[in-house]
């Protein structure tokens, strides 16, 4: 069968990747097109369109991108149309795979199906009225959602977590081999993971930039760097003393001591990998907007997956104007002095992945992708 991906990120790319390596197992017809990345490139098919060129973050730029956005959006629905395959499956990225879905499902009739939803139960819980009205099936990541979507009479399938699967399955380096491998110092290491976006790379080290990590005695400082972003972005933290290495994340995580992470997928990898952690998200918005949007926008009161899915505050998040030099060195102190503080953040940790289970989710989706459109196809 001809399946056709979109992933819009990173996070995206990874998870993507990992499907298209499930439904070749179930399916060995299977081809693949695909909006991603080099994780989704490597499994083969055709890559339309790198994730590198179509993610854009923040309200300001997707107003002045309008025109660029709404020229890949209709380019995808061309595309899709001319391949016409059995399938479409969305990851995440819900500003551009809703508008596909509508699309898919009102002129082409093909089954569409969502791997990864958007986070609707945050914020923008409207959009529920949309995936239900143009998605086949739902594959819920997270434990809690299939409760969130019945609320809404749209059902969804928990089919486990895949971040579970990418961190379980990694070929993670000794600690000897990784310091070697870099040339870097017999030192502890201080993990920082500014995101995958070229916008929020950009504010978060300029935050970093203004730490004095050489108090920290014994420890460095090494950035994980990804490929898909311009190497410039990550020059100012080179000026800072900062080792930046590239695509070496899961490596990195494996071997670092603590880490300071971008608010996303990441947080849970670290979570996973049982490093103690500071979550940032760095946004530059006045004080009064910040705390309007935390009040009637945003629907929960964390950011932080390793906090939403535990539902309790288990690492420190610093949001906007929070994150700070300041801030940051005094809660990276509050880790790295603090063993009971930190035990009890590992535990926790322990209890997420508990929580989450075994599941194998690129798995268990693919096989009832197949299933639904063998299904689909004799009524």
């Amino acid at each position: 069968m001809k399946y056709y991906l979109i992933a819009g990120e990173a996070s995206g790319d990874l998870h993507g990747s990992n499907l298209m390596k499930s439904l070749r197992v179930s399916d060995s017809d299977a081809e693949f097109r695909y909006y991603g990345g080099d994780l989704m490139q490597a499994q083969g098919g055709c890559l339309v369109r790198h994730y590198r060129d179509t993610a854009v973050m923040g309200f300001v730029r997707v107003v002045t991108h309008a025109k660029t956005i709404l020229k890949n959006i209709q380019q995808c629905k061309e595309d899709i149309k001319r391949y016409q395959p059995d399938a479409v499956i969305l990851i995440d990225y819900p500003g551009f795979n809703l508008q596909i879905a509508k699309y898919v499902k009102e002129k082409l009739s093909i089954p569409t199906f969502y791997y990864i939803p958007p986070k609707i139960w945050a914020w923008k819980t409207s959009r529920v009225k949309l995936i239900r009205k143009y998605i086949d099936r739902v594959y819920a990541i997270f434990p809690f959602e299939p409760d969130f979507y019945a609320k809404y009479s749209c059902e969804a399938v928990y089919v486990g977590n895949p971040t579970v699967e990418s961190v379980s399955n990694a070929q993670t380096c000794s600690i000897a081999d990784f310091l070697h491998r870099n040339s870097l110092p017999d030192k502890k290491i201080i993990a920082l993971l500014p995101g995958s976006r070229k916008q929020e790379v950009g504010l978060t080290i300029s935050v970093l930039n203004e730490i004095d990590f050489t108090q920290f005695e014994g420890y460095q400082c090494i950035m994980a760097a990804t490929s898909a972003v311009d190497t410039q972005m990550y020059q100012p933290a080179t000026k800072s003393g900062i080792r930046v290495i590239y695509d070496q994340t899961y490596d990195l995580l494996a071997n670092a001591s603590v880490a300071i992470v971008n608010s996303g997928t990441a947080t849970l990898e670290t979570a996973l990998f049982n490093v103690p952690q500071i979550v940032c998200y760095p946004i530059r918005i006045p004080r009064v907007l910040y705390y309007f949007g935390r009040k009637y926008l945003i629907k929960i009161p964390y950011i932080s997956l390793v906090n939403i899915i535990a539902n309790k505050q288990v690492v420190k998040e610093l949001v906007a104007y929070q994150f700070s030099a300041k801030n940051t060195i005094s809660e990276l102190k509050t880790i790295i002095q603090n063993d009971e503080y930190r035990n009890l953040m590992i535990s926790d940790y322990r209890q997420i992945s508990s929580n989450l289970g075994s599941s194998v989710a690129s798995d268990v989706a693919s096989n009832d992708i197949i299933s639904t459109i063998k299904k689909q196809s004799l009524q």
